[in-house]
């Protein structure tokens, strides 16, 4: 998943995203930036774990209770800009999939201990799943009376009609795992079907609704993590009599503990209680809190200076998405009160710089680039040492089977850049001087690492002409085609723990199209057949396995994209917030677990 636009998924950050262990660490602080800081390799280990699969029993409500939580108030959010996306198809940034666990259900979901320890459990359905023909055949009932915010009863007809809606052109921006398991890989399901607003559905050879309480899928091939993908926020449930096709990004139906109120694009959001939502139904959520008031526009800093001051609505307040801005680092780190506002966690991104394949193509200049990129530096501007550390790998240390030695640009020596090595490969390239497109986010931290990139840049022979893009829209406008940048950041984590959530969507060429994750546009022959024959295996550890070695190819051989560095979180909320905990699902504070103490 894509992180934030600062895209979960989600893979995901979202991964399904996947963060570190749960509950608040308390690293010491540390005046020396030099020194390690917040959550290590070791604590990402912890979500390369397989999830477990739950039972039906531990797929019904009500979630287990918050020690010492109580109900009422409302809780202020800051969030840096607004969500590109309300409407789950398109979800596929980690802060609209924060959202969506406040607003809506799937067939299944998360149920998280305190260990850092995940279970995949039935959220509309009775279960996680049941899989027959060898794994082709995926069976779900639902569960009674669940509804949406208008009273209406969710059936197999809405989760027919939530699925088949994903093949409209105008859903771009989501996961396409179900789909393309249901009608052919990469971008072959698009032909399979137009949607379902003609009045055609799927056959019932491929999407099956034998009765108003059960929905069975028919997959091409086995396909053994259905019950991780059916998680994601983008196969929510959309109810069919309230679907209003594109502008359903602008109202959403809520099937979860909150609904929208009031939402005012670009300045604001108001979450209140959903009434309809019925908490015997659900083994996930909380509905501690009456809403919650959602403030845009506010960024790192200026969160992070208000919830430290902790004055006014201001003890009352979380971070969805923002970070510890790192000119507030020492003040927090060495105030142990303050350190018990704080959530830890190791995300599971990795930043990285794509090359644009169709428009940088020597393969020394990308190298060259590579080399030069100042990673310890770009990574402390989002958060200083508790915000990351320099990337060796475009695997992260939270997936299956990767290998910390592995360091094709030497980050562990020269973590800030080799300029003399990369400057002798833009000679022998011939490419001083030539001219290439850098597109930002407009946010103070991509602000910052886009100079400190461009200055190691410019040290190497390049002309670097910068290009402002609006962070709200970012991941859309990286996502075309025929874009008309050259290098630009973005942020991929597992969708769950397992490469294939990781590599296929990132770098197979059989996936670009408007809106694909594959933003460097890479196709190669090898790397396309390595993914097709990795995806056959069927043994995990072996599996895991390839696609490291895949990782490496991709690094060495063609170099699309750039590690810049592996994302951590350090999250402060206000005094009065009970509950703070961080989810290893979604990589940030978990909102459905928080509750004001007074």
């Amino acid at each position: 998943m894509s992180i934030l636009r600062t895209r979960t998924a989600q893979a995901t950050v979202v991964a399904v995203t996947a963060g570190a262990l749960a509950l608040t660490g308390c690293s010491s602080g540390s005046k020396s930036s030099d020194k390690p800081a917040g959550k290590s390799q070791k604590d990402a280990l912890a979500q390369a774990k397989p999830v477990i699969m739950g039972t039906a029993q531990q797929s019904v409500g009500p979630a287990k209770e918050v020690p010492g939580a109580r109900k009422g108030g409302t809780v202020q959010v800051y969030q840096e800009t607004d969500f590109s996306h309300l409407d789950p198809g398109q979800i596929y940034v980690s802060d609209g999939g924060l959202l969506s666990k406040l607003l809506y259900r799937g067939l299944t979901t998360y149920v998280e201990d305190d260990k850092g320890n995940s279970t995949v459990v039935g959220d509309l359905a009775t279960d996680a799943g049941k899989s027959s023909d060898g794994g082709k055949t995926w069976t779900y009932t639902l569960k009674d009376g669940v509804k949406d915010q208008n009273g209406n009863v969710i059936t197999s007809g809405d989760i027919r009609h939530t699925f088949e809606r994903l093949y409209a052109s105008f859903e771009t921006d989501g996961p396409s795992y179900v789909q393309q398991w249901l009608s052919g890989t990469g971008t072959k399901y698009r032909k399979a079907y137009a949607g379902p607003y003609k009045g055609k559905h799927l056959p019932d050879s491929v999407l099956a609704t034998p009765d108003d309480k059960t929905i069975v899928f028919h997959f091409l091939t086995p396909q053994t993590d259905t019950p991780q993908a059916m998680a994601m926020a983008a196969y929510s449930v959309v109810p069919e009599k309230t679907d209003t096709k594109e502008k359903y990004d602008q109202a959403p139906v809520a099937t979860g503990p909150y609904k929208i109120s009031d939402y005012k694009s670009g300045k604001s959001m108001k979450l209140v209680r959903n009434t309809n939502w019925d908490p015997k139904t659900d083994p996930m959520r909380h509905q501690y809190v009456d809403g919650f008031n959602i403030d845009y526009n506010q960024d790192k800093a200026t969160q992070t200076k208000t919830i430290l001051a902790d004055r006014a609505e201001a003890k009352n307040a979380i971070m969805f998405t923002g970070q510890i801005d790192a000119t507030q680092l020492q003040k927090i780190t060495t105030d142990k009160a303050v350190m018990k506002r704080t959530v830890q966690g190791y995300a599971p991104y990795v930043w990285q710089l794509n090359f644009n394949m169709d428009r940088v193509k020597d393969k020394r200049i990308r190298d060259a680039i590579a080399l030069a990129i100042p990673a310890s530096a770009a990574g402390r501007a989002d958060g200083g040492a508790y915000g990351g550390e320099p990337a060796t790998s475009l695997m992260s240390p939270t997936t299956p089977g990767y290998d910390k030695t592995f360091d094709p640009f030497g980050r562990a020596k020269k973590p800030n850049g080799d300029i003399a090595a990369a400057k002798k490969l833009i000679d022998e390239a011939g490419a001083k001087g030539k001219k290439l497109v850098y597109a930002y986010a407009n946010t103070p931290v991509r602000t910052t690492q886009a100079n400190l990139i461009i200055n190691n840049l410019k040290k190497i022979g390049l002309d670097i002409q910068k290009k402002e893009v609006d962070a709200a829209t970012w991941y859309e406008q990286m996502g075309k085609v025929k874009n008309g940048f050259d290098l630009y950041m973005t942020g991929w984590g597992q969708d769950w723990a397992s490469g294939n959530t990781v590599f296929p969507p990132s770098f197979d060429g059989a996936q670009i199209q408007d809106g694909a994750s594959n933003y460097s546009h890479t196709n190669d022959k090898h790397v396309n057949a390595e993914i097709a024959r990795i995806q056959k295996i069927t043994d995990t550890a072996e599996a895991a396995k390839e696609w490291e070695k895949l990782s490496q190819y991709i690094s060495t051989k063609i170099n699309p994209a750039a590690p810049i560095y592996y994302t951590k979180v350090f999250q402060i909320a206000g005094s009065n917030v009970g509950g703070l905990r961080y989810s290893t699902v979604t990589s940030y504070t978990d909102p459905t677990a928080v509750y004001l103490k007074k």
